[in-house]
């Protein structure tokens, strides 16, 4: 689920979120691909998971995406990922059963010498990982 985090003003949430099954990558190299449209997930034991998020009007690139839980959902180098210009690419193996969450955060673009608002993006992905 995407949220946005207001520092004076409590949270608000940013879009729905529906519980997709998850698809074939366009690549060969992963089983399952999640995109900001995505927040949660079922994926088995073994499966290799792409995270693509793009960035947003007014928001800065989001961070890199990481796991709650390494031992779950471990990140994995992707030695021929090449993220085009406002995109950014993380990839993970499930390593054993459970649920854990992927997230990332993007902060306001602020122009120079300007005022800028005080709230940060969270995209955050709910992973279960079922044994295969």
């Amino acid at each position: 689920m995407a949220v946005l985090l207001l520092t004076a003003c409590g949270a608000a949430g940013i879009g729905g979120g529906g519980n997709p099954t998850p698809t074939p990558s366009s690549g060969p190299r992963f089983d399952v691909t999640a995109t900001e449209a995505d927040h949660t997930i079922t994926m088995r034991v073994g499966q290799s998971l792409e995270v693509v998020l793009h960035k947003s009007n007014n928001l800065n690139n989001w961070s890199h995406p990481s796991s709650s839980d390494e031992t779950l959902l471990a990140s994995i180098v992707d030695p021929a990922a090449i993220a085009a210009r406002g995109v950014t690419l993380a990839a993970f193996v499930a390593r054993m059963p459970g649920t854990v969450d992927v997230t990332a955060t993007a902060s306001p673009v602020c122009p120079s010498g300007a005022m800028c608002p005080m709230y940060v993006a969270l995209y955050s992905l709910k992973v279960t990982i079922t044994q295969s």
